[in-house]
């Protein structure tokens, strides 16, 4: 397994340095809070993070990603921090992380790499740890040749093949093989996802909760459905998707007043292509929806950012043209004013506040969910 590539019982304990990314016309506001993201998703992996620094970049070096100076000063902070791996804010190619680990002398990963073994922590069933092998597989490909260099320029010679070069290819075969071995198991899931959408839409409405990571989609499916769903203060403590019925009045056992409620995978920025790719079966609940649960959180300082985010995970889906509701969740910790300023970033669509945690509001929101289904 190549060094650009670890496995979370690799990683544990580990102390990690930091390093944000700044393009030329990104906000210094907006640079700053994907660093902070950063900072989290370290944390979320049990890293320790040692330090942190922030590196304008105009033009991508395609060497070193961010420039040479820049490098020097990472490798003398990250030796002052004894931090045994850097973390780069951003998809670094196989060369970059190559020539960054020489160069830094530890490991290197980047936001990827960690957002994937984030994922692989958290897999649970058989559809998220087949979707989360699928996605390492595809990243871990084109990084295969930085594990078999060494050998490759230490054996072999005109009209040969070294020893390296031979592994490599058998490597490559492995991987590609177990891809496709992936792929079929994915698709048959897909298919038995596919009946069971047909039957369930024969009976009931969807609804089909989507929002950024930690935004309390799992204790509002809880509070809605009266489940017992675990629900954790952290990011992506939950991949899979869930259904339950919930009925929207108290008593209520007619077709007008229930519905399926669908919670899937939340999202983070700069999701790995990868990830989003191997998760569509899931994700691709949000197609089949009556309505788009849209949940936020108040609290966090790029609410309004986490809209966007949402609303181009929609599109990309093709779910754009299915109605919305946004659920402004953590109403508890914020004033009227933050409530105005997330709901003026919604295009119009209608939202409600509440409370997931407290339960404040949430009889009001099952009343909404009747009212946006029945019209």
């Amino acid at each position: 397994m190549p060094r650009s590539f670890y496995t979370p019982a690799e990683r544990r304990h580990e102390t990690a340095y930091l390093v944000g990314i700044r393009h030329g016309r990104t906000s210094r506001h907006r640079a700053e809070a994907d660093l902070a993201e950063l900072t989290q998703l370290a944390q979320a992996a049990e890293l320790e993070v040692s330090g942190s620094v922030m590196a304008p970049v105009r033009r991508i070096d395609p060497a070193w990603y961010v420039g040479k100076g820049k490098v020097d000063q990472i490798s003398r902070e990250a030796d002052a921090q004894d931090a045994e791996v850097v973390v780069f804010d951003e998809t670094l190619s196989p060369a970059q992380a190559r020539n960054l680990e020489e160069k830094l002398n530890r490991k290197v990963i980047d936001r990827g790499n960690l957002v994937l073994d984030i994922f692989a922590r958290r897999a649970r069933t058989r559809e998220a740890i087949t979707q989360v092998e699928l996605a390492q597989l595809e990243y871990l490909l084109p990084r295969l040749t930085g594990l078999w260099a060494h050998f490759s320029r230490q054996n072999g010679g005109v009209g040969t093949k070294g020893p390296g070069e031979t592994q490599l290819e058998v490597d490559r075969r492995l991987t590609r093989t177990r891809i496709a071995h992936l792929k079929k198991d994915l698709a048959k899931i897909e298919r038995s996802r596919e009946v069971q959408r047909t039957r369930r839409k024969k009976n009931v409405r969807v609804c089909a909760l989507v929002g950024y990571t930690n935004a309390g989609k799992s204790t509002l499916f809880n509070r809605l459905t009266r489940a017992d769903v675990a629900a954790e203060d952290r990011m992506f403590s939950s991949l899979d998707a869930k259904s339950k019925r919930v009925h929207l009045e108290d008593g209520a056992v007619d077709h007008e007043r229930q519905a399926i409620l669908v919670d899937t995978v939340g999202f983070v920025s700069k999701l790995p292509p990868q990830l989003v790719a191997s998760f569509r079966s899931t994700l691709e609940e949000l197609r089949f929806a009556d309505l788009l649960l849209g949940v936020l959180d108040l609290a966090h300082p790029d609410a309004t950012a986490h809209v966007e985010e949402v609303l181009r995970v929609i599109s990309a889906l093709g779910a754009q043209g299915i109605g919305r509701l946004w659920v402004l969740n953590k109403a508890d910790l914020v004033d009227s004013e933050r409530v105005a300023e997330v709901a003026g970033v919604l295009e119009g669509d209608p939202y409600l506040a509440c409370s997931a945690s407290l339960g404040t509001g949430v009889a009001a929101l099952g009343r909404a969910i009747r009212d946006r289904l029945n019209s």
